[in-house]
């Protein structure tokens, strides 16, 4: 299990990138930065069919993903926006388990979710965690964020963040900006996951996981 130490409070700046900005911002940190890792990740978000959840304005975000391999029960407590800081807990399990972490999801009630596709290259800067985004070959996109612990002065650390990207040149996400842009992805490139269709081992025979 992760994030057992204090620092469980995720505090993140969203906003989106053209390609030009994304291979800008790749060779700049590279530079001037720390290059951390390549992501390929798959993504089953249910809290957009949860009652009382749904898409913005949740408090609650619960997922199954798998980054490079590697199965992962994760949930966000607190409002998804495109600025936010949130309560962050989240399990690792076996690789090659996720077809039955999807399984043990839907018994539990779990059966419906959006379901993502994407690859993230991941730099530290100025003690900020980068992660730029490419959405499936359809945009790109950038997280900003830094992991304080639960006294920290949040508000604080949402500045520190957004002067650092505002000194990068990028634009962040207002709320209402940030709602399109999923309503966007939602519609454009993202899946709706249905386990009612589920086949046996499909998401190793999908994806080789």
């Amino acid at each position: 299990m992760k994030n057992m130490t204090d620092k469980n409070i995720e505090v993140e700046l969203r906003g989106p990138l053209t390609q030009e900005k994304y291979r800008e911002l790749v060779d700049f940190f590279d530079k001037e930065g720390k290059f951390k890792e390549d992501k390929d990740r798959v993504i089953i978000d249910y809290s957009s069919f949860m009652p009382g959840e749904g898409l913005m304005g949740r408090n609650k975000d619960i997922r199954l993903r798998v980054t490079n391999g590697r199965p992962e029960i994760i949930i966000k407590i607190g409002k998804w926006s495109g600025t936010d800081d949130r309560e962050e807990v989240s399990v690792y399990a076996e690789k090659g388990s996720f077809d039955n972490l999807v399984k043990i999801f839907a018994l539990l009630g779990m059966t419906k979710g959006v379901l993502a596709i994407r690859k993230i290259k991941v730099f530290d800067y100025r003690e900020i965690e980068f992660s730029l985004v490419d959405l499936n070959g359809y945009g790109y996109s950038f997280e900003a964020e830094k992991m304080v612990e639960g006294g920290h002065d949040r508000e604080a650390t949402k500045e520190e963040i957004k002067k650092v990207c505002l000194d990068l040149g990028l634009k962040l996400f207002s709320d209402q900006e940030f709602s399109d842009f999923i309503t966007d992805l939602n519609k454009n490139i993202n899946e709706v996951f249905d386990y009612d269709n589920y086949q046996k081992d499909y998401f190793k025979n999908r994806f080789g996981l």
